[in-house]
């Protein structure tokens, strides 16, 4: 049996900082190589999604463009500069979409993996050695469908972004603000939905605690806006945010007795 982190000297409030998060993250090998294996099979089933969503789209869309028109009048060289560009925003739209469509597809598949890194992180955080945990097709059933409701859910954040950010002047900063929501909530899902929280339920908790989400989902939001690199970055960071919402949350909801939390009652 592996020795777990000390607890000591880490009190616990409705603030977790993130060098907690990091010190179970790299104290714990189990917590460590769970993570491992979630970030690289992440960023395998992103690549695979992104590829395959962008191969097939792109064949769409060479379909329905049908060959180049010919250019040689002044009509010809506008019909053939308008149907470049529609061309080209096209393939944009397709590579922006087979991101979030291939992301959203690793986080439904990952979901039981990181629930389970998420039970084990506030197990260590709490003082509590870990136990091999055996993982049943009903549990793994009932995290595959909770992750693919906040998948589903994502779609939707999207479609309502998508129109927000014609909104004059604040509509950029709004869309910014529901990314940084709906990223907190993926990660608040683990804990939540182990206490059986309905969606609703979780929304609320967001709307609650409003500081809190934007702390927590500020970074994931910022990373998931990065060209090319989004999907590695956020597969990388996926298991420390995790465990870093995971510890807010429970810190909020199931705060940790005092001689868990090394106060001093004395007088």
């Amino acid at each position: 049996m592996e020795k777990q982190p000390n607890v000591q000297g880490y009190p616990t409030t409705k603030r977790i900082p993130l060098s907690r998060s990091l010190y179970l993250l790299f104290h714990s090998r189990q917590l460590f190589f769970r993570s491992l294996l979630l970030v690289l099979l992440m960023a395998v089933l992103c690549w695979l999604g992104y590829f395959f969503t962008v191969t097939y789209l792109e064949g769409l869309v060479a379909s329905l463009f049908g060959a180049e028109p010919e250019s040689q009048t002044i009509l010809g060289r506008i019909w053939f500069a308008l149907w470049l560009a529609g061309r080209w925003l096209s393939l944009l739209v397709i590579k922006v979409l087979a991101f979030y469509l291939s992301f959203l597809l690793a986080y439904t598949l990952c979901t039981p993996g990181y629930a389970l890194l998420s039970t084990a992180a506030e197990e260590l955080h709490a003082g509590n050695r870990l136990t091999d945990e055996t993982m049943t097709v009903r549990r793994f059933l009932y995290d595959l469908w909770e992750g693919l409701k906040i998948a589903l859910f994502g779609l939707l954040v999207t479609l309502v972004a998508f129109f927000v950010n014609f909104i004059p002047a604040l509509g950029q900063l709004a869309v910014l603000l529901i990314y940084v929501a709906y990223s907190t909530l993926m990660f608040i899902d683990f804990p939540a939905s182990r206490a059986g929280w309905p969606l609703r339920r979780k929304l609320r908790w967001l709307a609650q605690h409003g500081g809190l989400t934007l702390r927590l989902g500020l970074l994931p939001a910022l990373v998931s806006m990065i060209p090319l690199v989004n999907i590695f970055a956020i597969a990388l960071l996926f298991p420390l945010l995790t465990i870093h919402a995971t510890l807010n949350f429970a810190a909020v909801e199931r705060p940790l007795p005092p001689a868990i939390r090394g106060e001093d009652h004395a007088g």
